[in-house]
């Protein structure tokens, strides 16, 4: 079961009150939209987007015996659609979150290559259905200098040059389909003794991460989707935004800032908001998570 991340964060910015209704533009397995309906029954509801068909589907069978599934409208599409979404379903909210993670499931059962715990095809899509880039694509096709440009922009992969060479190298000799593949290839671009030293992280995971964001647009979305929350939020509205990354934490702390100057928003958090040392313990994978909150002024 995937563990939600700032769970008391999440509904303290937000605030949720009876009747109120929020959208959750990344609802995955539904984790903080779970704890907020609970505060905003009987008529609130929660508009839950997901790129992720297989994340719409589970979900829908999870809410299927519960009371208040009535209370929950789902949509499989990109956030980046945000405003066409709202208009389409006519509705307004109170408040907004978007959680940049991405669920346990994708990572260990989707079998689309998004976690080298396993031998998978180099995918790497939310939606293989509206998207037709995939990792395998990139590493076959692109050339060497995109290749190592998106592993230094969209992970600091120190060896992004090394790597990207090793990769030409090797496609001209065996085309590179799997996630073990691809490991391989990445060892072997590296120095010896790079594998020997004690690593907070695997010497693949920086590449798998480029790879994911570069497949899935996941910084231009971001950016993109940003105006989009502050157009259609309730005047006095707020949004909670968690990233895992320092560059989507980047984009949401310029955006932040630019509204603020602008007198639109009010910040809620002057740092962003990080989870305490009990939530590490209990759930590793939150660390690097940082949340920012605002409310719009009206």
């Amino acid at each position: 079961m995937h563990i939600p991340v700032l769970q008391k964060e999440v509904l303290d910015y937000l605030s949720p009150k009876p009747n109120e209704n929020f959208i959750d533009c990344t609802i995955g397995e539904g984790g903080h939209s779970l704890l907020i309906v609970e505060k905003i029954l009987p008529q609130g509801k929660i508009l839950g987007i997901d790129w992720d068909p297989e994340a719409i589907k589970n979900l829908e069978s999870r809410l299927q015996n519960l009371e208040f599934k009535k209370n929950f409208i789902l949509v499989c599409d990109n956030f980046v659609n945000l405003k066409k979404i709202v208009k389409n379903c006519n509705f307004q909210p109170d408040g907004i979150l978007i959680d940049l993670g991405f669920a346990s499931s994708q990572i260990e059962e989707s079998e689309r290559g998004f976690s080298f715990q396993g031998d998978e095809k180099l995918d790497m899509r939310y939606n293989p259905e509206m998207n037709d880039l995939t990792a395998e694509k990139i590493i076959s096709d692109w050339p060497e200098e995109e290749i190592t440009r998106i592993l230094e922009e969209y992970s600091q992969e120190r060896f992004a040059k090394r790597i990207a060479r090793q990769l030409i190298k090797e496609r001209k000799i065996k085309p590179i389909k799997t996630t073990f593949q691809l490991v391989e290839i990445i060892r072997k671009s590296l120095p010896d003794r790079y594998h020997y030293q004690e690593q907070k992280i695997h010497f693949a995971t920086r590449t798998f991460q480029a790879l994911r964001i570069a497949v899935n647009k996941e910084l231009d979305n971001l950016n993109n989707v940003l105006p989009q929350t502050l157009e259609i939020l309730k005047p006095s509205g707020r949004m909670v935004i968690i990233a895992f990354h320092s560059l989507e934490d980047r984009i949401i702390k310029n955006f932040l800032k630019e509204k603020n100057k602008e007198g639109l928003i009010e910040v809620l958090t002057k740092k962003p908001i990080g989870p305490a040392e009990e939530e590490i313990r209990m759930n590793p994978r939150s660390r690097s998570a940082k949340l920012r909150a605002f409310q719009k002024l009206s």
